[in-house]
């Protein structure tokens, strides 16, 4: 199926309050969707929306690269029998080097082109065996009696993971409030931490040291020179997933970091839809846990993150999605629902309407 013609807009979305990352403070999240349209008038939406402190390009470099990618491949075959896997559009964006927030938008737009064209929804086409719900993860962030108040209300109403992110405190500070939440959700609540690579080795082994009695899954990028973390496993036990050190490696390379127990996949920083089922293939070849995780997408990107969430791992390893509750509005009317402990893939993934009053069209072309 081929390509006739595409539009893009850009989004600006309130949050519910200020979000601080990489130590910039952040009121809205701009972002860009990207419509593709087949020869049968066919469309499918992507989202390209670059992350303020993480993503490497920024929001102009992502419009400009995607703009001159989707016009290139205009006239062309979008698809054969089926986008996934080895196909040539898959190979031929493995040959640009793109960048990873313009490849997921794309390819995002693509999928939902093929299967809007089959009658089928995002991932009954990525996979036969994707899972009918997906366990959601919720993130514990804030001020100690904050992150206390919502450990206590997830336990209740039956999440079966938290995150609670680390590092901005002192040291101990952060143990003792980890131990403050161990006790809340009791042993029923698996507890994940995220320290965003805010430690030093010397901080992060006493950070170890603290908390050796306590119970969690794992710590998140916990070192601010990354090559320390094998050392840090291998000498000290740490339980270790990668977020950030995925970024820019080849799928291939992550076999050399077998003491990962697990590994954080974002789809926005990682490159794309194709791209992360690859790294969860060799994640699981490790015998690390790979996990689906937002970063801070619309309700376009969070729709395809549960499609791939129910693949990898079947829906049953809770995918790290709650910063989509962090928005005041969103480009779907009604907005995603993802208040509870778990969503229906089905549900998500079903046919929503878009409100095109928060859209601003930057460019369009003749479909």
């Amino acid at each position: 199926m081929k390509l006739a013609g595409f539009d893009i807009y850009r989004c600006t979305l309130p949050f519910t309050e200020p979000v601080t990352l990489k130590g910039a403070q952040l009121h809205f999240r701009e972002g860009i969707l990207i419509e593709l349209t087949d020869e049968n008038g066919v469309s499918g939406l992507g989202e390209t929306s670059p992350l303020p402190g993480f993503s490497r390009e920024s929001l102009e470099d992502a419009e400009h690269q995607l703009r001159e990618l989707a016009s290139s491949l205009v006239g062309s075959s979008l698809y054969g029998d089926s986008p996934i896997s080895e196909c040539p559009l898959t190979r031929e964006l493995d040959e640009r080097e793109l960048a990873p927030s313009v490849r997921f938008g794309f390819e995002l737009s693509v999928y939902n082109i093929y299967a809007a064209s089959q009658g089928k929804v995002l991932p009954e086409v990525l996979s036969d065996g994707a899972g009918e719900s997906v366990a959601l993860n919720g993130l514990l962030i804030g001020s100690g009696v904050r992150v206390l108040d919502e450990a206590r209300r997830m336990r209740e109403v039956g999440y079966e993971a938290v995150k609670l992110k680390v590092g901005a405190r002192e040291v101990r500070e952060d143990a003792d409030l980890v131990g403050a939440v161990a006790d809340v959700i009791g042993d029923a609540v698996a507890l994940r931490l995220d320290a965003n690579r805010a430690w030093s080795f010397e901080e992060a082994v006493d950070f170890l040291r603290d908390t050796s009695d306590l119970r969690y899954e794992y710590i998140e990028e916990p070192l601010a020179e990354p090559a320390g973390l094998s050392r840090l496993a291998g000498e000290y036990g740490a339980r270790v997933a990668l977020d950030e050190s995925l970024v820019g490696m080849k799928p291939e390379d992550l076999l050399e970091h077998r003491y990962a127990r697990a590994v954080v996949l974002k789809p926005t920083l990682l490159g794309g839809i194709s791209r992360t089922l690859r790294l969860a293939s060799v994640a699981e070849r490790i015998g690390a846990a790979p996990m689906i995780s937002s970063a801070y997408e619309t309700g376009v990107g969070i729709s395809a993150l549960i499609s791939l969430a129910a693949i990898v791992g079947g829906g049953r390893t809770p995918a790290g999605l709650d910063t989509y509750r962090r928005l005041a509005a969103d480009v779907y009317e009604p907005a995603l629902d993802l208040s509870a402990p778990s969503v229906s893939v089905k549900q998500i993934s079903g046919s929503r309407g878009l409100d095109r009053s928060r859209l601003e069209c930057i460019y369009s072309s003749e479909a």
